[in-house]
């Protein structure tokens, strides 16, 4: 679990839910079917891991983000569905799969609130995405059938990686990593297309598609096309986590939070 931090020092991380659905399995012992909210444990051992205070966010009314956000450290935006396209102004393709209306609308709103804030934020996945599209650039809906399958970006086991990206040097995320080439897990079929206002690419798969962006006039805010929680064993992703807390403690020492106009 790595070094142990005090209390007081563990910046509180709020990670966004995967996914919202129905109970599939019941016990007999247990409680009725109901819809519920699911997350990865991963994402939650890698943030304790690198020092954090993890802590679930239930997707809330537009009323409730606010309050929420004021008391984060930091934010992880977590894999999960596809993005609606009508968040960001396209028709759907054929091939786009189930989407969360509930929480595309929580988890934009939360990115722009941690945007205004300048609060680290470290997208995964769908969060790469998210953050993307929160900043006003657009997707890939479905990459087979828009760029071709020279690049298998949805492995069929949740362990292990599937292909390399190349960092850009000097950038946030390779200083964040601490290399320039890295091996990484794949469970997508949506990408950025165009970048949102500010953003910029820095890492690439071997098909050109992009695999990691940031701001870099922000001290931290990172999106990584795959799933750096799963490989966190891998001593640049677990890097990567610290980096992430480390941005988080300092942005909640004292007289240091950026509070919106």
């Amino acid at each position: 679990m790595g070094a142990r931090v005090r209390g007081s020092d563990r910046p509180l991380i709020g990670v966004s839910t995967s996914e919202l659905r129905e109970q599939v399995a019941q016990r007999p012992q247990g409680e009725p079917p109901r819809r519920e909210m699911a997350l990865g444990i991963k994402y939650l051992r890698a943030i304790e891991a690198a020092g954090g205070l993890p802590v679930v966010m239930p997707p809330l009314e537009a009323q409730a983000i606010d309050p929420l956000v004021e008391r984060l450290s930091g934010i992880c935006l977590s894999g999960g569905p596809d993005l609606s396209s009508e968040s960001y102004g396209a028709k759907p393709h054929p091939l786009l799969g189930p989407t969360e209306p509930e929480l595309d609308f929580f988890e934009l709103a939360v990115a722009l609130r941690a945007d205004e804030r300048e609060i680290p934020l470290l997208a995964v996945c769908r969060g790469c995405q998210t953050l993307n599209v929160a900043r006003g650039g657009n997707l890939y809906q479905d990459l087979p059938d828009e760029i071709g399958g020279t690049v298998q970006h949805r492995q069929t086991e949740y362990d292990g990686a599937s292909h390399g990206v190349e960092i850009t040097p000097g950038s946030h995320l390779s200083r964040a990593l601490g290399v320039t080439h890295a091996q990484v897990n794949s469970f997508h079929h949506q990408a950025v297309r165009d970048l949102g206002d500010g953003l910029r690419a820095i890492a690439f798969a071997e098909d050109g598609v992009i695999e990691g962006i940031e701001d870099p006039d922000r001290e931290f805010m990172l999106g990584v096309q795959w799933h750096a929680e799963g490989i966190a064993s891998q001593p640049e992703q677990a890097r990567l986590f610290r980096e992430f807390v480390d941005a988080a403690r300092r942005h909640s020492a004292p007289g240091a939070r950026v509070r919106a106009a």
